[in-house]
């Protein structure tokens, strides 16, 4: 049992006494500590943001670059301070890097198009938008991708690069969605009447904003009508029940007004000729010589 122990102790000292087996285990203590630091600044630094409002998105993303710079850091000093040649290293890693970068542009483009995104700010969670032919509310914004629901609750994933580089309509960001509507009323009728009905409906409903103040205009004529637009104002989200409210609202009223509303007609004229007259014609030209 002895010799056990003294072989230990010996193993022990022989180890101790290369000064690289110190550096590494003190690395590997450094590294340990500093992983451990990394996540404490990460968690210190998230409360700070949720102190200041920064929005979820932007929090998550900026937690996760930090954590990932400060790991970084750490494992770089750490091989350092054992030895390692990180400048070789880092070359070496940065070819890497490089080749990976070429081989995966459309994800790269995913990934920068998500940081533009995120720190940009075009959109935030719960807005109803348009991105790229696709309407709804936006659910999160990751690095690759972004998902929204549409109003029947499809689920759209969209990737991040199609997002930048097209169109961005946000209903929602300024928090007031104007209505227009389109009625038709034929030639004669009173379109000052017309008009007064349509706003007057508009003011009856609840979800209008009566600031700024519902109106009607004469939007356009046609060869059998004119238009009417209504124009009001409300909430985003009111948009959709709105519109189904003021047409079934306004409808009877106008026709109860006795305000006629054209349905498309079209006029089809047919012409007879004179059988008698087409015959003699017929019978002139068969008796006339062949040249």
């Amino acid at each position: 049992m002895q010799s056990i122990a003294d072989f230990t102790q010996q193993a022990i000292a022989l180890a101790l006494s290369h000064r690289w087996i110190w550096h590494l285990l003190l690395g590997i203590f450094f590294a340990l500590v500093g992983l451990w630091l990394a996540r404490w600044l990460s968690r210190v630094f998230d409360r700070l943001m949720i102190r200041f409002q920064v929005e979820a998105i932007l929090r998550s993303f900026l937690r996760n670059v930090g954590y990932a710079i400060t790991v970084v850091v750490i494992m770089v000093a750490a091989l350092d301070f054992v030895g390692v040649p990180t400048t070789s290293l880092l070359a070496v890693l940065g070819a890497a890097g490089l080749g990976i970068g070429l081989a995966l542009k459309d994800s790269l483009s995913n990934i920068a198009s998500g940081v533009m995104l995120i720190v940009l700010r075009p959109f935030h969670s719960g807005d109803h938008v348009l991105i790229a032919g696709n309407e709804g509310i936006i659910d999160q914004v990751r690095i690759f991708q972004t998902l929204l629901h549409t109003a029947d609750n499809r689920l759209v994933i969209l990737p991040n690069s199609q997002i930048t580089n097209a169109p961005i309509v946000n209903f929602t960001a300024r928090g007031e969605r104007r209505l227009q509507l389109d009625f038709s009323v034929a030639y004669g009728d009173d379109l000052a009447q017309a008009r007064q009905i349509m706003v007057a409906a508009a003011r009856d409903n609840p979800r209008v904003h009566l600031v700024p103040a519902p109106d009607a205009i004469v939007d356009s004529m046609t060869d059998a009508r004119v238009i009417l637009q209504l124009r009001a104002w409300l909430s985003p989200d009111d948009h959709a029940l709105a519109r189904s409210e003021l047409i079934e609202a306004i409808l009877p009223r106008l026709e109860a007004a006795g305000l006629r509303l054209p349905s498309p007609t079209r006029e089809l004229h047919v012409h007879h000729h004179d059988r008698a007259a087409v015959t003699e014609a017929v019978v002139d030209a068969s008796s006339k010589p062949v040249a």
